[in-house]
This record gives structure tokens, C-alpha cells and sequence, in this order.
């Protein structure tokens, strides 16, 4: 490379380039034009090409560097699966955001850890003021170098920790205790949960609620009543099949979303029975059609328009003192609906 520190034939010190900051980094000019455009690149390679920048003094183009650097008022939403549960928080969420006279731009993956990677790349070429996203470890690379890069990050429903982010969650834990403790309350012992994914924050977090109701009585924790759910109803029917092959199968259970609690209806219909009569069962998260069960099904509300306004009201004091660094953690109770799913036992 020349040496940049000496003046050209016109006497006059050159500026260094991109090429420049790439041959001293070691790696592809387009590696270099990705990071400088906000797109993934790998974290060695990041960290190589800022110590190059600083070493060789590069000043990026006044023009691309205002690009960047000015608000566009337009806020992104990265949603798993449009549910009842995420299509009721996009509604609040379209309505506090517009307040704040921001736009919602909404990208769902369906849990495709590509299409994942993909709407992160989309939302940094679209120069989002922030990002409201529930959070998914395999991304964690991705989503620290979007906020090293100025883009505010806000977690809900599922957490990636240790990255320096604001977060707006339920107590799902505490609550998740109170709804066992209610099961155990009526006289139920043999309790089950169908249980989400315990790499998800949320999964676990409900899952070690359960588990202390129980410890909390003396009940024992038996591993054959955890049964994984995978958050879906046909997961949820599967995990009901399956504890109610057991020899002692349960007098109750929680489901720790609503989709399973769905599945789990569904088996008991097709099997001839019926709630509360042949299983309590509690759901976490509350639906319409929950209502309109014969039996009504008991479930805990999470505060939706709450979420909202917490998420929105984070953002903005986000944006406003950028130079805070300071993580925020708001966590939100939830009310448990009692309705005529559970039964005390005789």
C-alpha cells in the first residue's frame, strides 16, 4: 500500500480510501463497504476494520456519513409469527409509535434463523431509528453489532443477554408460579406443564415459575411431567398425548402459551373429554376464544397495551439521550382470568 501519510504531486497529504482501509485490515473492499453500510460482517472482521480506520485517520463522505447519521423516523418490528398474541401487540404498537410521529416497519421471519439474518441486513439498509424485536441467541453477533453501529435495540417476550439493550417483559415467572400455586390450592398434586423451548427466556422463565409452586409445597418435580410443547398446537397435542399415556398421568396442567393450550383442547375433544371435569388446565396467554369455550378457559393476561407503551416509551428516551448507556428493564405483572377450566379436587 502507499504510504498515505505522504503528499501526492500536487503537494497536497492524500486522503486514505476504502481500499486503503481494507488492504490495512486484511480483508475484501466489500467487506469493508458492508460494515461501513451497516450490514453483517463477521466480528473479527469488525473489529480489524475499526482499528484500521482509527489507525489511518479515514474520514468517511460527508454525504454518506449524514445518511446514516439522520433520524428517519421510521421504526423497525422483527415478529416471529403474526398469532394472536404478536398481531394484537402490532396493532398497539402501530398506534404508540404513530404518536410519537414514527412509522412501524414490520419484517416476520417465522422463526427461520435465515429470513432472521435477512431482516436484520433489510432493517439496516433501511436505516431504522431503532429496532423492537423478541430475541433470539443465534442472532446475538448480529444484533451486538447493530448497536455498536447507533441502532437502539428493544427486547420483548424473549431476551439475548448480556447485549447492552432496553427490555420490556412480563413477570413470566412470578406469575407463572401464582397460576400453580392456584392448581395446587384446589388439591392438585400431579401437575404438569407443556412446556416452550427453555433456550427462549420466556420458555424458561415460565418453566422455573411451575417448578418453584411446586418446591414451594413440598410436591416433587417430576421430570415426566415437563413436556415439551415447542410453542405450537400441534405441539401442545403431542404433549398432552404423551402425559396422558403415562401411568399416573396429571390432574392438571399449565400451558405456557396459549397454541398449546389450543393443541391440548383439541386432544381432549377428540378423545371424549372434557375441562374441568377430566383435566384443569390453565393457559398462559389469553385469547377470544377462550371466552367462548363451554367450559371457559382459565388463562393469564399479558398487559398488551402496556407492553406497548412501555416498548414505545423506551425507544423515545432512547433516541432523546443516546448517550446514556445505561440498559433498561421494565417488567410488567399480569392477571390471571379465572374461568371454569379447573376444578378442586374432591
Amino acid at each position: 500500500m502507499a504510504d498515505i501519510s505522504e503528499a501526492d504531486s500536487g503537494g497536497k497529504r492524500r486522503q486514505p480510501t476504502i481500499v486503503d482501509v481494507a488492504e490495512a485490515a486484511g480483508v475484501a473492499v466489500g467487506t469493508v463497504s458492508r460494515h461501513l453500510n451497516g450490514l453483517s460482517v463477521r466480528r473479527g472482521n469488525r473489529a480489524q476494520i475499526e482499528e484500521a480506520i482509527v489507525r489511518l485517520h479515514y474520514k468517511r463522505n460527508a454525504v454518506a456519513a449524514a445518511m446514516k447519521t439522520d433520524l428517519t423516523h421510521v421504526v423497525g418490528f422483527m415478529v416471529p409469527v403474526f398469532n394472536e398474541f404478536h398481531s394484537e401487540l402490532l396493532e398497539h404498537l402501530s398506534s404508540t409509535v404513530r404518536s410519537t410521529g414514527r412509522a412501524l416497519l414490520t419484517y416476520c421471519h417465522g422463526a427461520d434463523p435465515k429470513l432472521m439474518q435477512e431482516a436484520l441486513d433489510f432493517f439496516a439498509t433501511q436505516r431504522i431509528d431503532a429496532l423492537i424485536m423478541s430475541g433470539e441467541e443465534a442472532l446475538y453477533e448480529r444484533v451486538d453489532e447493530m448497536i455498536s453501529q447507533g441502532t437502539p435495540v428493544v427486547f420483548y417476550n424473549n431476551d439475548i443477554r448480556g447485549l447492552p439493550a432496553d427490555r420490556v417483559f412480563v413477570d413470566n415467572r412470578a406469575v407463572s408460579q401464582r397460576a400453580v400455586n392456584h392448581l395446587i390450592d384446589l388439591g392438585h398434586r400431579r401437575i404438569a406443564i407443556l412446556s416452550g423451548n427453555h433456550r427462549d427466556s420466556s420458555g424458561l422463565e415460565r418453566y422455573e415459575g411451575y417448578a418453584a409452586a411446586l418446591a414451594d409445597h413440598g410436591i416433587d418435580s417430576r421430570p415426566e411431567y415437563v413436556a415439551p410443547g415447542n410453542w405450537s398446537i400441534d405441539g401442545g397435542y403431542s404433549a398432552l398425548a404423551h402425559l396422558m399415556a403415562l401411568e399416573q398421568p396429571p390432574t392438571a396442567v399449565l400451558a405456557a402459551s396459549y397454541p398449546m393450550a389450543v393443541g391440548a383442547l383439541g386432544l381432549l375433544k377428540e378423545r371424549g373429554k372434557r375441562v374441568p371435569d377430566d383435566l384443569s388446565l390453565i393457559s398462559f396467554d389469553d385469547v377470544p376464544l377462550f371466552r367462548l369455550h363451554e367450559a371457559g378457559i382459565t388463562a393469564i393476561a399479558q398487559p398488551l397495551v402496556k407492553i406497548a407503551e412501555a416498548i414505545t416509551s423506551a425507544m423515545v428516551a432512547r433516541l432523546v439521550n443516546a448517550d446514556d448507556e445505561r440498559p433498561r428493564t421494565v417488567t410488567l405483572n399480569c392477571d390471571i382470568i379465572l374461568r371454569g377450566s379447573t376444578r378442586r379436587l374432591p
